[in-house]
Parts: C-alpha cells; structure tokens; sequence
C-alpha cells in the first residue's frame, strides 16, 4: 500500500462517545424514549444541524411542532454535552501518539457548528488536529462522495495516502470508493494495532 501522508480522524463514537439513545433512556426510561424516537424525527433534525442550521432554534422549531413531546425534545439542547461523552481517552492518546511522531492527524466529522464549539470547549484535544473538515461549516455530510473530494482538493492529499478512521461502515465505503485507505473503527485496541502496522506509532 502506498505510504500515508495522514490520519483522518471522525469524532463521533471514536473520539468522544455519541448515544443519545442511551442519554434519554437515563432520562426519561426506554419505553418513553422508544416512543419518542417514533414519533419525533430527532435524527433528520440532528443531520439538518450537521449540515449547518442552527442548533438551537433547530430543536425549538421541533418542539414547536411536537407540543406533546417538548419537555423531551427540549433535552436534546440542554443535556447536548451528556450525549456527546465521555472522551475515549485510549482513542485521544491515540491521536496524540500519531502526532508525535510528526504524523498529518485531521479531523473529518458530521457534526453542527454550534455543537462542535460546545465540544471545543469541553475538549480541548479537538485543537489538537493539523486540520479540521466539519460538515457545518461546508454545508456537506458524510457519507456524500463530495465531503471527501472537498478533503482531497483542500488538502492536495492524494486518496490512496490518506487513512480514514471512522466508526460507520456506509463512511467508511464511501471513502474507501475514492481510494482512500480506511480502518473501521471498533475500539482503540483494534485502531492501535493498525497504526502500529502502519508505523504510525
């Protein structure tokens, strides 16, 4: 394979755990939760945020809409930060490690522009990356061809020398359709042997 230029990291569920699922279930019991995730499209509001609107009026406006569930819906701001953690520390030390050995590491991620500076501000390895490519801020998601045709062409990367770490397989397909090399993420004990046999750490 040909020699790796960088790592690109996702955030989400290998950087810092994302569960609203489990989050709400905490809050207000899985039978609740089932029914609200039924009933309320939290997930396409969630992907509309990714994509750049605004978060906060984001979940209001879907309140609004689901008079019956907005105490329930309302948490998703609130308790936003509960849902998105806790760091995975190995898979930090990770990040870190590669960058010591004077490794490229980005971050290529779904995720809001209001959110990510709520992250930022809790942790603070998200400054840590050479280069960051937040789906909010250019208005493109994962797993759309055009995210990582954006990656190439800013970065001047060719494909085959980027590793794309990432937690979905359907992310980890589209990358891997224009020749970047990827690794599935299933843990940091499986993300460690591959960069180890990549010489990356």
């Amino acid at each position: 394979m040909p020699a790796i230029d960088a790592v690109v990291f996702d955030i989400g569920n290998v950087l810092i755990e994302w569960n609203p699922e489990r989050f709400y279930d905490r809050r207000i019991g899985a039978t609740r939760r089932a029914a609200l995730f039924s009933a309320v499209d939290l997930d396409g509001m969630n992907l509309a945020v990714d994509r750049g609107a605004p978060f906060t009026q984001s979940v209001r406006a879907m309140a609004a809409q689901h008079p019956e569930w907005t105490e329930e819906i309302a948490l998703w701001e609130s308790g936003w930060l509960e849902m998105a953690s806790p760091e995975i520390s190995a898979s930090v030390a990770l990040l870190h490690a590669v960058r010591a050995r004077g490794m490229s590491c980005m971050a290529l991620s779904n995720f809001g522009t209001d959110t990510f500076e709520i992250a930022r501000n809790a942790y603070p390895f998200l400054d840590a990356f050479d280069r960051r490519f937040i789906s909010g801020h250019i208005g493109l998601l994962k797993p759309e061809p055009a995210i990582y045709e954006h990656v190439e062409r800013e970065t001047g990367i060719a494909p085959s020398r980027l590793l794309f770490v990432d937690d979905r397989a359907d992310n980890i397909a589209a990358a891997a359709a224009r020749g970047w090399q990827t690794h599935q993420f299933d843990g940091p004990e499986g993300l460690s042997h591959r960069l180890a046999t990549e010489g990356l750490i």
